[in-house]
């Protein structure tokens, strides 16, 4: 099985280009978010960095958090393990940059939102796609509506539909539409717009831009656990949802 996280630096650590992989879709599954953890606490620790430039191995940046460690025995572990990967990313001060090919769904698009800018090719599909399974997503809940006006927002998380790249670009999700490869675009961002920085005072600047955000995904995504494990998981329909899933099988709701 290939490595979780794959760490490439460039000019002179500069940037790092980091690309998810492990399984097919880059499936954010317990080893993948511990290996995402480890990197942005070394970033954090590697003054030089500036930026770092998120990818997905292959066709695809992820097909989201595994929909098994959703299951009653393991989800509340899993999103214990989401939020502290969540804190990890915002407390490493770097400059972080998704690049989004393919499929960008859950939890893959929950975390490229916590990046400063998404690039996406305009055929990617980018969605919320829990509420299909009979749950939600806790850090979309919060995320969403901080990148994109309310309505959008909750269009991606009532319906769970997905949108192509384009859309996403229309609807203020996606900041940059690229042709070609959306990583080497979000490379060529930084090296025009940071390289002349310092890296330190970078470092200050994302955390006093982003020091709203922390404070409300620090109060907010306890309350929104509770909801989802003391409340959600009670239900006959969000193990249903989930355990549908992986029996390749329609649900069968029971609207409580």
């Amino acid at each position: 099985m290939a490595e979780p996280v794959v760490v490439q630096p460039l000019d002179d650590g500069a940037w790092w280009r980091v690309t998810m992989g492990g399984s097919k879709g880059n499936v954010l599954d317990a080893a993948l978010m511990d290996a995402l953890a480890g990197v942005f606490e070394r970033a954090r620790e590697t003054p030089a960095v500036r930026a770092i430039v998120l990818e997905g191995a292959g066709a695809h940046f992820s097909y989201g958090a595994s929909v098994t460690e959703h299951l009653p025995d393991q989800v509340a572990r899993m999103l214990a393990r989401f939020r502290g990967l969540v804190h990890t990313v915002l407390d490493s001060g770097v400059v972080v940059l998704a690049a989004v090919r393919g499929q960008c769904l859950g939890g893959g698009l929950e975390l490229a939102c916590l990046a400063h800018r998404i690039f996406a090719t305009p055929d990617a599909r980018l969605g919320q796609p829990e509420i299909v399974l009979g749950v939600f997503p806790p850090l979309a809940s919060v995320l969403l509506p901080e990148r994109i006006r309310r309505g959008h927002a909750e269009d991606l998380c009532l319906t769970g539909r997905s949108v192509t790249g384009e859309d996403a670009r229309a609807m203020g999700l996606v900041d940059e539409l690229i042709a070609g490869d959306p990583a080497e675009a979000a490379l060529a961002w930084a090296r025009e717009h940071l390289a002349a920085k310092s890296a330190s005072s970078l470092r200050r600047a994302v955390r006093a831009v982003r020091a709203g955000l922390d404070r409300r995904l620090r109060a907010d995504l306890p309350a929104l656990e509770r909801l989802y494990l003391d409340d959600l998981m009670r239900t006959h329909d969000a193990v249903e949802g989930l355990q549908a899933f992986l029996d390749r099988r329609p649900p069968a709701w029971s609207h409580r």
